[in-house]
């Protein structure tokens, strides 16, 4: 149902319906733009430096911030994706200078003209001529803008604080908070500089499904859907990690994909159900290679944001420099938690799972406790990178048995400011060890563990044709994101998070 007009809303539907009558369309069709706002700044103070008074002419277009009027004179401020410019209109100077008491803050103009630097010292666009491109029918939450004399800091009053309605609306968020704008800029950079890293080692990106008959390649619960056509549940993947496995195995030796992956969990600051990973494989590699891949490509990606090793995040900062400090899975836990989790009974375990405040233990499988003492006792702790290696075989079923200690399993997870960043193993490669642990994660869901992974008999006999020695990794793309542009929930770095219905 469509809500009550407020009185702001039927006066820009007054202004539409004014425009109409005049006979300006008030959504145009297209504007042909010379300069963002940033280079028309450019181009006049390049000017300015061999002595030119005035640059251009040059064609801006953008949103309206502010309009501001003195007898025949008129100041526009006018924002892009670049920044900000003034607008300077004189009524001898402009036709349609009469259409400016039908302008409101948000609305969508183009403006052509000279660039110039005013009295006031203000570098602004002199404008010749004038184009309408969208009306704005309800007002953005613009604060309002206030410098403090003493410390020159901007300071922004009202506005668009309610943050529930920021992400609900992120599309009024970008357009009155740049920073907004500039968090999703870096992210976009973030993933080119992942292509960009892979591509240059060999990596081909491919495609796979993200509707599946079976899932798999994490612990999850997945979305469940229906194809009606050939009357069968479909699954939203949890990862994409077995079909990209499947492609080793056809002789793709390097292959990556960055893509959305869904899980049926709750939400909090580092979950969302719907998420960006990035899953790469190697051919004749292991989980030790894959170490000095991720530093390799962790210290770029770093380097491409913020020009060096280090990140600041939530007033800590957090040094990317390689090598990454290593630490054992069972050893840390034994560490912090001052006793051998190796040899402690399912009944201490749950104790002290109990004590560390974790509820709901009473159904938990060994290993999901001993991954509960994990991030309760250590993971939360750590803060500069840490790979955190070697962790009990059932807690990682598709990965190779440690060499020299078959109870463990060559894997690590890349961790820093108390969270996963990434996971990568020595992929199993010998389908008879996968059949088995298959079978044992069955036996898992069996007792009533949702989370265990299904048995896939396909990838079974896609391991059967040959899968030579492989190294992989995961890399959550919003969590690094997160962590690159110093924001404190992942719903911030998500364009469109999911939320509860209004």
């Amino acid at each position: 149902m469509e809500e009550r007009r407020s009185q702001a809303i039927e006066d820009r539907h007054e202004k539409l319906e004014e425009l109409r009558r005049r006979g300006v369309e008030p959504f145009g069709y297209r504007y042909d733009v010379t300069h963002a706002t940033a280079a028309a700044r450019r181009l006049f103070e390049e000017g300015e430096a061999r002595g030119e008074a005035e640059a251009g002419p040059v064609r801006v277009a953008g949103r309206i911030l502010s309009v501001r009027t003195h007898g025949k004179i008129t100041f526009i401020d006018l924002a892009d994706r670049e920044g900000r410019i003034q607008l300077f209109l004189r009524q001898n100077d402009v036709p349609e200078y009469d259409l400016i008491p039908l302008f409101d803050p948000g609305d969508w103009i183009g403006a052509e003209g000279p660039v110039f630097r005013t009295r006031a010292s203000e570098v602004s666009v002199r404008v010749t001529s004038l184009e309408f491109l969208a009306k704005s029918l309800r007002p953005l939450p613009i604060g309002k803008e206030e410098i403090d004399e003493e410390t020159g800091e901007t300071r922004v009053h009202g506005g668009f604080a309610d943050i529930e309605q920021r992400y609900r609306q992120r599309y009024a968020d970008l357009a009155v908070h740049p920073h907004v704008r500039d968090v999703f800029i870096k992210r976009t950079r973030i993933v080119s500089a992942m292509r960009r890293f892979l591509d240059a080692r060999g990596y081909i990106e491919v495609e796979t499904p993200i509707l599946q008959p079976l899932y798999g390649g994490a612990f999850a619960r997945p979305f469940i859907t229906h194809h009606n056509a050939l009357d069968m549940p479909l699954y939203l993947r949890i990862a994409d990690e077995l079909y990209l496995k499947r492609l080793i195995v056809g002789g793709l030796e390097r292959v990556y994909e960055i893509g959305k992956d869904f899980r049926n969990e709750g939400i909090d600051r580092t979950h969302n159900p719907e998420f960006t990973m990035l899953e790469f494989y190697q051919a004749f590699a292991d989980y030790e290679d894959m170490m000095r891949l991720v530093e390799e490509m962790f210290g770029e990606i770093v380097r491409e944001v913020t020009g060096s090793n280090r990140v600041v995040f939530q007033g800590t900062e957090i040094d990317f420099s390689p090598p990454f400090q290593r630490m054992a899975f069972l050893d840390a836990i034994a560490e912090r938690g001052g006793f051998d989790p190796a040899t402690a009974s399912d009944a201490e375990l749950r104790d002290r799972l109990e004590r560390l405040g974790v509820a709901d233990t009473e159904g938990m499988s060994r290993v999901k406790m001993l991954d509960e003492l994990f991030k309760e006792l250590v993971e939360r702790h750590i803060t500069q990178p840490v790979f955190v290696i070697d962790h009990p075989r059932e807690l990682s079923p598709l990965a190779k048995p440690k060499r020299g200690n078959p109870a463990l399993v060559e894997r690590f997870e890349l961790v820093a400011m108390g969270r996963e960043l990434a996971n990568a193993f020595s992929e199993l490669n010998d389908p008879l060890d996968q059949r088995e642990r298959f079978e044992a994660q069955a036996a898992l869901r069996a007792a009533g563990d949702e989370e265990a992974q299904t048995y896939d008999e396909d990838y079974v006999r896609a391991l059967e044709y040959g899968m030579p020695p492989t190294g992989g990794v995961g890399i959550g793309v919003d969590r690094l994101v997160m962590l690159l542009t110093d924001q404190p929930s992942i719903r911030d770095v998500i364009l469109f998070p999911t939320m509860r219905p209004e």
